[in-house]
């Protein structure tokens, strides 16, 4: 349990930078919560189980009036302390907790899967190289259940999760 006179508060860090900031922040002694989950990401191939954070470019951080507060914004990977009004935000104790919590479930579980129900995909092996579909099924873990359209007709299709890479929106 933490000290109730502490207070959490909001830290945004650089773009790609929060697992940093918050190891340099550790370093100077200071307590953070980085909430993250696991994520299958491909990379040449193969499928990776990497940790994502939850809200990117955000950590919290434990701080009480007594604390240090000038070294924070100098902080390799540190961008600001969140304020409203030039205050800065803080966050309920119970809020945080619940977090926790949740990061730890969401760690004790199986990552998302790597392709989703709806997601766009295209096709990178085979016959239908090329060719975008849609997921409409998983098949075990490695294997989706895709919906094309062949000869003017929606035609299902099984195939391996490596044979696919997202389109990625935009």
């Amino acid at each position: 349990m933490v000290e109730q006179s502490n207070k959490w508060y909001l830290i945004q860090c650089k773009p790609h930078e929060s697992f940093r900031a918050e190891a340099h922040l550790q370093n100077q002694n200071y307590t953070c919560f980085h909430p993250t989950y696991p994520v299958k990401r491909k990379r040449a191939g193969k499928i990776n189980v990497s940790i994502a954070p939850l809200f990117p470019h955000y950590l919290f951080i434990l701080l009480n009036d007594s604390d240090n507060w000038s070294t924070i914004r100098s902080t390799r990977g540190v961008s600001k302390m969140v304020r409203f009004n030039n205050v800065p935000a803080t966050l309920d104790h119970h809020l945080v907790e619940a977090l926790q919590r949740h990061c730890e479930k969401l760690h004790g579980l199986t990552p998302e899967p790597l392709y989703k129900v709806g997601d766009r995909v295209v096709i990178t092996e085979g016959c239908f190289k090329e060719l975008e579909a849609i997921v409409t099924a998983t098949s075990g873990e490695e294997r989706v259940v895709l919906l094309l359209n062949l000869f003017s007709r929606p035609q299902h299709v099984e195939l391996s999760s490596y044979d696919i890479v997202k389109v990625e929106a935009g």
